[in-house]
């Protein structure tokens, strides 16, 4: 019987406060650092706590924009547009750019 390799799924939470630039910048951003590590194995939520204040609540979101690493655990948080892709992927745990996911990070 083949054994199929634990593949490591990343997901996000971004929480964005409407349609501003700072919001898509960190939506861009974000999809980029995934594009760039994690070859397509994440998925991300965009939420925004103008239209649902009550997930902003929930998530106990202080400010806009952040993200969340919902998974692997432990949950990561990061607040800003994410513009500084280096220190980014590092708070966010990301894999080195080019390896795979399962190498851990």
């Amino acid at each position: 019987m083949e054994t199929v390799p634990d593949v490591t799924t990343y997901s996000f939470r971004l929480y964005v406060a409407g349609n501003s630039e700072r919001s898509h910048a960190a939506e861009v951003n974000l999809r980029f650092l995934c594009d760039a590590h994690l070859s397509g194995m994440y998925e991300v939520e965009v939420i925004d706590t103008v239209a649902r204040p009550e997930l902003a609540e929930e998530g106990r979101i202080l400010a806009t924009p952040t993200v969340v690493r919902l998974t692997p655990p432990p949950q990561r948080r990061v607040i800003g547009d994410l513009s500084d892709h280096g220190r980014a992927a590092v708070a966010l745990g990301l894999p080195a750019a080019g390896a795979s996911p399962m190498e851990g990070g």
